[in-house]
């Protein structure tokens, strides 16, 4: 039946697109305002990207498809950190500038500011995770964490359990939340319901853990920038696994896991942002666009990894060629 080969092919070929065969991963860079220092960046619903300009207290939003930038200030003494996407399709952003979390509405650039409790001091605010309910959680390097709701307005700030360095957070698929302290060199789990913190020690000692994040299964993954190591935690067994990054002296900043479960790390020492297969255990590079890049933080959508180079004032994707 020869006849039938050339349709069959088609049909496995249709196959494959159907069941997201992966192609070459492939990178763009865009140039964003010089001075804006982008700190941090998060895809956004509408397909564009946005951006914390640390440098002009702004939040810059970018359009990949054009390429055009805009940038949208924050307020006075605006010093953005961290942004990510909320629930509702906005741009929450932690603000250590203006001590306050702010939301921007990306349909009319509308900004709402809530500053911290005067009592709870200069935060030194980092980053933000919201929770399966909806409640957005924060941390400040100067020794605080919190949370904000949003439909109420309510905000608490609690003082952290060993101190200065509550750095990196992420919320887990069953609703847990856990902070990396940088400078308190572990990992902590927060109480959804009664807000407190109860500390995790990594297996190394003075690694100073930055950035966490979970994977699908709940696993934690958290960039050690002390001692250039992947690490990662199973809060079901309570073990660990750590994996030091390839190359002469690796500084881990940033840990972000896709929708694949693949993990990815800015490397400082290598100038580059590394892929971990945790199945393989093997590290695959991309290097930055140039030297110097910086790159403080990583985040993605399906099929895409969006890379901030703040010492360039570029903003980089890597497009992994599958999606789910």
């Amino acid at each position: 039946m020869p006849f039938f080969r050339p349709a069959l092919a088609a049909f496995l070929l249709i196959l494959g697109i159907a069941g997201g065969a992966s192609a070459a991963p492939e990178t763009q860079t865009f140039e964003v305002p010089r001075g804006a220092r982008p700190h941090d960046v998060a895809p956004a619903p509408d397909g564009k990207v946005w951006y914390t300009a640390q440098g002009q207290g702004a939040l810059g939003i970018l359009d990949p498809a054009t390429g055009t930038v805009r940038q949208v200030p924050l307020g006075k003494g605006s010093a953005p950190h961290g942004v990510i996407a909320g629930p509702d399709g906005a741009a929450w952003i932690t603000d250590g500038g203006q001590n306050a979390i702010v939301r921007v509405d990306p349909r009319t650039d509308k900004v709402d500011v809530w500053p911290l409790p005067a009592e709870s001091g200069r935060a030194n605010l980092n980053t933000a995770a919201f929770d399966r309910a909806g409640t957005l959680w924060f941390t400040g390097q100067n020794g605080v964490y919190g949370r904000f709701d949003p439909k109420s307005g309510a905000m608490l700030v609690r003082k952290a359990p060993r101190g200065t360095g509550p750095y990196g957070i992420t919320a887990t698929p069953d609703g847990a939340v856990y902070y990396a302290s940088l400078a308190g060199n572990h990992i902590a789990r927060i109480d959804p319901t009664t807000a407190e913190a109860t500390v995790i020690e990594p297996p190394t000692k003075g690694q100073g853990a930055r950035r966490i994040w979970s994977d699908s299964k709940g696993n934690l993954w958290v960039s050690e920038w002390n001692v250039g190591q992947l690490s990662r935690y199973s809060p079901a067994t309570r073990d660990w696994k750590v994996w030091p990054l390839p190359g002469r002296n690796p500084s881990a900043y940033a840990v972000y896991v896709d929708d694949r479960d693949m993990v990815w790390v800015s490397d400082w020492g290598s100038n580059a942002v590394l892929r971990f297969d945790p199945r393989t255990e093997q590290f695959t590079p991309f290097p930055n666009s140039a030297d110097n890049a910086d790159v403080r933080q990583l985040l993605g959508r399906p099929g895409e990894v969006w890379v901030p180079e703040s010492g360039l004032d570029r903003i980089r994707v890597i497009r992994t060629g599958t999606a789910g």
